[in-house]
Order: structure tokens, then C-alpha cells, then sequence
């Protein structure tokens, strides 16, 4: 075979490899994988979880302080206080990553609120559920995942307290315990930020009836 029939050969394969490349993305692209189903009382969720009045509000050392726990306790370099709303995944505190939120369809958390026990992904890559996940083949490259649904009084799951690496690992009995108790804690901390927010207004309420009190003695 001479240089030039070599040439043309090399060439052809190389367009060849090139086309089956583009090919691939291609089906890769219309088979992405679907989001994680929404729960039948979706609507009632999403209630519960605006009654909070926590989304968009700036961070608080509360619930920093325990993003900080989670992440030490379980050895992660991305832990997260997250909560699912609508059509947005948004976090009210995080360590390891930049942003405020995500597209709810990306969300391993939509996932974990699906339930009321822990959700654990060893390894994001041999879960179907996640494979083709834009956090998992992009930043920030998740490979481990296990996040504590945030269960209100009501039983509805809002969102997850999470922790996150970037290599397939575990976490043993007793880190999944403590996720789980932390969890609570930021359940505990929603709570009473409901609360003083109606003693608030309610507080208002009584201000300004009270200052109504000697117009209506002249009525």
C-alpha cells in the first residue's frame, strides 16, 4: 500500500470515529434520563414549604453551622441545606460549591424527598438515576451523594440536608445518624423562624390596634 492509499485509509477512519462520536451524543442527548417524579401531594408540599417564607432569604449562621457539622462529621468536601421548590433546587447554605440554586431536574434531592429515610448514592456513575446528570459529568463532578429529607411537622419532605465528594465512597452507621439528627436540626431552626415570624406579625397586628383605641373611644 503506498503513503497516499495510507493517508486516505487514516483519513477516512478518522472521520469515520468522528461521525460515530457525534452519533453518540446525539442519542445520548434524547435518552437523558427523566427527573425524578413528583409525590401525589405535591401541591400540599409546596404549601407547607412556603409557609416557611425561607426561600431567597439571606444566609444564616444557624443553618451554616450545621452545613459546617455534616461536612466534618462525614468527611465531605460539599455539604448543603437544600430546599425543592417548584421547579428550583435552592440552597440556604452550602460549603464546597458557589451558587444559589439549580433546575429542580438536576436535583439528587428531588429525589430524596420522595421518601422520609435517607437517600444514599455510592457512586453517581453506576446509578441509572444519575449517569448522565449535569453535576455528575460536570462541575462539580458529583460521585457520592447522601442527603436527610427535611420532614416538617406536617410529614411533607421540603428539601435535604446533604453531603456530597467527589469519589465514590460511604458513610458508616453512625454518620448516617448523625446526618439524620442534624437534619432535624434544621427543621427545628425552620420552625422557630416560622414562629417568630407570626409572633411578628402578630405583635403588628396588636401595635396597631392599639393605636386605633383612642380614635374608636370617640366613636
Amino acid at each position: 500500500m503506498g503513503v497516499a492509499e495510507s493517508l486516505l485509509l487514516g483519513s477516512s477512519a478518522a472521520r469515520l470515529a468522528g461521525d460515530r462520536l457525534r452519533l453518540y451524543h446525539t442519542i445520548a442527548g434524547r435518552l437523558r434520563l427523566p427527573s425524578a417524579p413528583q409525590s401525589p401531594n405535591e401541591n400540599d408540599r409546596l404549601r407547607a414549604l412556603h409557609q416557611y417564607q425561607i426561600l431567597d432569604t439571606a444566609p444564616e449562621r444557624a443553618y451554616d453551622d450545621i452545613v459546617e457539622l455534616a461536612g466534618q462529621i462525614c468527611g465531605t468536601p460539599i455539604a448543603l441545606v437544600t430546599l425543592i421548590d417548584r421547579d428550583r433546587q435552592w440552597f440556604k447554605s452550602q460549603l464546597g460549591i458557589t451558587g444559589s440554586e439549580t433546575p429542580r431536574e438536576e436535583a439528587f434531592c428531588a429525589h430524596t424527598i420522595l421518601g422520609e429515610s435517607l437517600l444514599v448514592v455510592p457512586d453517581a456513575l453506576a446509578d441509572a438515576r444519575f449517569v448522565d446528570n449535569p453535576s455528575v459529568v460536570g462541575d462539580p463532578h458529583i460521585r457520592f451523594y447522601a442527603g436527610a429529607p427535611l420532614l416538617a411537622a406536617g410529614g411533607h419532605a421540603l428539601g435535604s440536608l446533604c453531603v456530597v465528594d467527589t469519589i465514590p465512597r460511604s458513610l458508616s452507621p453512625a454518620q448516617l445518624r448523625a446526618l439524620a439528627a442534624l437534619s432535624r436540626q434544621v427543621v427545628a431552626n425552620m420552625e422557630l423562624r416560622r414562629i417568630a415570624g407570626m409572633l411578628a406579625g402578630a405583635l403588628d397586628t396588636a401595635r396597631t390596634l392599639s393605636g386605633l383605641l383612642p380614635i374608636c373611644a370617640y366613636c
